[in-house]
């Protein structure tokens, strides 16, 4: 065997002498969407500590690393702000709350809760995820809105409504593309004009519907007409 070649005739590599290692330790644990298996895992928060090492053993001492994110499945690494990114199951719900409280917020506006309103919206709801909702339950959660609020229904979204507009919408939004933004709001003017043209009042929960979705005020009103030309 020639001198500096291994076995096989290829060239040896040399030792490494000096490196760095990090010494990982679990600080947390939970359930995230990874981004690199694109679905929801269990993962677990590190902090690390850094060394130098010389031929493999730690000899001195470089300083902390981290937090990170360590998938349990794939076992990639990532920054905290992955987090911010929520499980596809929280994701569900926040987007069948989203459509309910839109729903529940046009027909307040509306006034009546005409049957024909009430079984569009009964159509949205289910079609986000409450398989089981009625057009008795939704009238009588208008009705309570309307008692928890102080609010008369068919009056302008007022400062109560429009706070449970933006506490369901908020949180989403950042996590919708402008198309699905523009899919709740456009159910909800659908909704209104079940039984008839816009009100003003329902037009006023649709404005908020849409600030709360980050979708510019022009936009609303293109989509509100777009919403009245049959498909």
């Amino acid at each position: 065997m020639l001198p500096g070649r291994g076995r096989d005739g290829r060239a040896a590599r040399p030792a490494r002498i000096l490196g760095t290692r990090t010494a990982w330790t679990t600080v947390g644990d939970g359930e995230f969407f990874c981004p690199g298996c694109g679905g929801d895992r269990n993962y677990q928060r590190l902090t690390g500590r850094r060394r130098f090492t010389c031929l493999g053993v730690p000899v001195l001492p470089r300083g902390e690393t981290g937090p990170v994110v360590e998938c349990a499945a794939c076992r990639r690494h990532f920054g905290m702000d992955v987090l911010d990114h929520p499980t596809t199951v929280r994701f569900s719900a926040m987007l069948r709350d989203a459509v309910h409280t839109v729903a529940l917020a046009v027909l307040a506006a509306g006034g009546s809760c005409s049957r024909t309103a009430l079984d569009a919206a009964v159509g949205a709801v289910r079609a986000a995820g409450f398989d089981d909702c009625t057009q008795e339950q939704l009238a009588a959660l208008v009705e309570a809105l309307a008692a928890d609020t102080g609010r008369v229904t068919g009056e302008p979204c007022g400062a109560g409504l429009a706070i449970e507009l933006h506490e369901a919408l908020d949180p989403l939004a950042p996590h919708l593309a402008l198309a699905g933004r523009e899919s709740i709001l456009l159910q909800g003017a659908r909704i209104a004009l079940a039984d008839g043209p816009y009100t003003p009042a329902e037009r006023d929960t649709l404005a908020t519907v849409g600030a709360a979705l980050t979708i510019c005020a022009d936009d609303v009103t293109r989509l509100l007409a777009e919403a009245r030309t049959p498909s």
